[in-house]
């Protein structure tokens, strides 16, 4: 396999990119100078190297805690639980949320080897049991995986002294919360329901 192949193969596992987008890429680098294939690959090593998972929300962060955690006027007592950290933008990007985030960093998915354990459910157990939160809400996306999710996250969390509410419909099913405008997002929040 060439030095060609090897690099379209790689850009081929993006998600979205095909093996021809794959190929397209990997001759336009080539076209481009070489110092701009030198950035593209410094700030991939860059990317590897010093974005973590945030200790406490699982939030993409370079230091130990993310801007939002470590926001104080941020409402610590109302965590917004989504399936993914690219999820927390759609969400901020609405300007209605106040809170904090959650981040499982993925949905139950039985069919793929994804199971509980896998995810920060846990960790949301535990944080909801040794913090003053007042409430849950679940924000993973609205398919059967994501509803699966957000149903196994409430009955764990059934036991606790805590609201837990689902996000309103208003967002398709089968979409994905990264995809999704303000105004929706906006609107899900305000009508989120109890679960």
């Amino acid at each position: 396999m060439s030095i060609i192949d090897d690099l379209a193969s790689e850009l081929a596992k993006l998600p979205g990119i095909g093996r021809k987008t794959a190929l397209r890429l990997t001759y336009h680098l080539l076209k481009q100078p070489a110092e701009q294939s030198r950035r593209l690959a410094e700030a991939l090593t860059t990317l590897t190297e010093r974005v973590q998972a945030c200790e406490r929300c699982f939030n993409l962060t370079e230091g130990e805690l993310c801007a939002i955690c470590g926001d104080p006027r941020r409402d610590a007592s109302l965590i917004c639980v989504v399936e993914e950290a690219s999820d927390i933008g759609a969400i901020e990007r609405a300007g209605e949320f106040r809170g904090v985030y959650h981040v499982l960093g993925g949905r139950l998915s039985p069919l793929d080897g994804v199971g509980p354990e896998k995810l920060h459910i846990d960790d949301l157990v535990n944080r909801v049991a040794s913090q003053e939160v007042r409430e849950v809400i679940l924000a993973t996306n609205p398919s059967l995986e994501g509803e699966a999710t957000a149903l196994y996250v409430q009955r764990q969390l059934a036991d606790r002294p805590v609201t837990v509410t689902r996000i309103a419909r208003g967002l398709p099913v089968g979409g994905d919360l990264e995809y999704a405008d303000g105004v929706t997002i906006a609107q899900a929040l305000a009508a989120r329901r109890s679960m």
